[in-house]
């Protein structure tokens, strides 16, 4: 398999498996940060400093031709407003955890779209471990069913839904390859996204940011790693890697996200936790097992 594609595999799994912890530090109450605008500053401030990159050492054209316009817009308000921006949103309510097993889910959904965009009929084994992987879910909100936590459901929705949309933008972004640089392409993503989020922001009423020095820190780090580096290497990877191959940092990120929620902000590991992480991650295994199969 391409190294150049597994070394950026790799950035993918330790700074995203990180990011759910800074974002929540970033959101949570107190911080001062809404977080539809904490994702906004993010996102443009790592469009400007790839860009600014692009230019400093002329890594290829800057302006996209053609359809190209419309992939980079498509796919950075998937993954950015409707992937990024809504799981900014549930963490204002649920620990990291929580979230990095929730999406870690992504890639049961990307197996089905992906069946009725090629329309081809899932088999009986796709469907089984999908619905071990929606058990997983259910398990992890186990104590919310039993309770009656309406807050912490309404979070999980929240995160289902940008599950669909981050797993349709990686499907665009790796269906339609365009002739810029991976710079370039996720620059334009994250300035599209930027505007997403910002119009959404402003939709919502969120209030002006007044965030801790904490939640400065925390951005800085989602912005450096989150947005730069790790996004980068996502493009760079689909680009190489294919895209089964690269969804594989959903076994990876949750228990990253786990183990540093635990150790950092003393997030609590309980039997929950654990049964509907393993459900998930059985079930993400199985779905890129059957998907190799069929390949």
């Amino acid at each position: 398999m391409n190294l150049r594609g597994l070394f950026h595999l790799g950035v993918i799994y330790i700074a995203w498996g990180s990011t759910y912890l800074a974002i929540r530090v970033a959101v949570r109450e107190g911080a001062g940060f809404p977080p539809l605008i904490m994702s906004a500053m993010r996102v443009f401030a790592g469009s400007l400093i790839l860009f600014a990159m692009v230019a400093l050492f002329r890594k290829g054209r800057i302006i996209p031709k053609g359809k190209e316009l419309a992939v980079v817009i498509a796919s950075g308000l998937l993954l950015w407003l409707g992937g990024n921006g809504f799981v900014a949103i549930a963490e204002t309510r649920v620990h990291s955890a929580y979230t990095a097993v929730i999406i870690g889910a992504t890639p049961l959904l990307v197996a089905i779209m992906e069946s009725l965009l090629d329309r081809r009929k899932p088999s009986i084994t796709l469907l089984g471990f999908l619905f071990i992987g929606i058990g997983g879910v259910a398990v992890l909100n186990g104590p919310a069913l039993t309770s009656g936590n309406l807050g912490d459901l309404w979070a999980a929705g929240i995160l289902i839904i940008a599950c669909i949309s981050w797993g349709l933008g990686s499907i665009i972004q790796s269906r339609n390859k365009t002739g810029m640089t991976p710079e370039v392409s996720s620059a334009w993503q994250q300035m599209s996204g930027g505007f997403g989020l910002t119009l959404f922001a402003i939709i919502t009423h969120e209030p002006l940011p007044a965030p801790t020095n904490e939640a400065w820190i925390a951005w800085g780090y989602l912005v450096i790693f989150g947005s730069v580096i790790a996004f980068t290497s996502y493009v760079k990877a689909l680009r190489i890697l294919p895209t089964r191959i690269v969804m594989t940092y959903a076994y990876v990120n949750p228990v990253i996200a786990i183990a540093l929620g635990w150790i950092i902000l003393d997030e609590p590991i309980t039997g929950y936790t654990i049964g509907g992480t393993l459900l998930v991650l059985l079930g993400v295994m199985g779905i890129f097992r059957e998907k190799k199969r069929i390949a």
